[in-house]
């Protein structure tokens, strides 16, 4: 339940916080001076639903390591980490893409992979994995963090949190224009109180309702992942024992900005939010591959 809320603040107070300080620049008064503006509040609202999601993408790789206290591994100190190196670079090769940093860091069972770009990515991994599961059933979580980066998953992430975004921002200011045109008296100038009020609450409503959408688009692309652990490895067999794995685990959240790319995030009561589909469900799609 914390790791959904966060879930669910954290894309709202991008929307609200950048909100407040345009509409202290005066956007919104010149968005609404003489009428509704719709081809600006579009450009608007582009702006605002995009920025927020960009940054956090180029910022992404540094706030990883920073929240998860995550150690990129430069030299080896032993051989689990010479492992991981070996391995990490092998299936990179084989999907195409450049090496990625590889990080370990302490932790439950879980690892992600992150960053704005497939040939500067990161794949960090927990010590609670690494202790927990066989090193083929690691190679396949490798292997799924890996494709996550091959399939271009953040960038996608991205732009659609900045869709969903502009849809909020956009809709937010119509319908308070609407009732603040309803409550205004005729000698009002600009945007009134009725108008902040009814921005702010329905970009906290249309906020929740665009985050289940990203978690919808997050769950379908975990089975991309999965299948393309499945490829890189040559055979399902790997992930499916994985998954059976991290079935028996009682993982922690991620910190909740890299929760979208972990490998585990079982559903709980407000399962529309999560992020990761069952894990019965992808064991049973990795099957049908055989």
């Amino acid at each position: 339940m914390k790791r959904i809320l966060l879930f669910i603040a954290t894309n709202i107070a991008v929307l609200v916080v950048m909100s407040v300080i345009l509409s202290l620049l005066g956007v919104d008064r010149f968005l609404t001076r003489s009428g509704l503006n719709l081809p600006m509040l579009l450009v608007f609202s582009l702006v605002v639903g995009f920025t927020g999601s960009i940054i956090s993408l180029l910022m992404s790789k540094s706030m990883a390591k920073w929240s998860t206290g995550a150690r990129v591994i430069e030299t080896p100190v032993n051989g689990t980490e010479a492992w991981l190196l070996q391995t990490v670079g092998k299936l990179a090769q084989r999907a195409g893409i450049g090496m990625p940093e590889v990080a370990v860091y302490e932790g439950e069972p879980n690892a992600f992979a992150t960053g704005a770009f497939r040939d500067s990515a990161l794949v960090a991994v927990s010590t609670g994995l690494l202790q927990g599961m066989t090193q083929e059933e690691v190679e396949a979580v490798l292997g799924h963090e890996v494709a996550h980066i091959a399939n271009g998953d953040m960038v996608t992430m991205t732009l659609i949190q900045g869709v969903v975004n502009t849809f909020v921002v956009f809709l937010s200011r119509v319908v308070g224009y609407f009732v603040d045109s309803a409550l205004r008296r005729n000698n009002d100038e600009g945007p009134g109180i009725g108008y902040m009020v009814t921005v702010m609450v329905c970009q906290v409503v249309f906020g929740i309702g665009a985050s289940i959408i990203v978690a919808w688009f997050s769950r379908h692309r975990e089975f991309r992942a999965d299948a393309g652990a499945a490829r890189l490895l040559g055979t399902p067999q790997p992930m499916i024992n994985a998954l059976a794995r991290l079935g028996g685990f009682s993982p922690e959240g991620l910190p909740q900005s890299m929760a979208a790319m972990g490998i585990s995030d079982k559903p709980g009561i407000m399962e529309l939010f999560s992020t990761h589909p069952p894990l019965e469900q992808r064991i049973a799609a990795l099957r049908g591959q055989r």
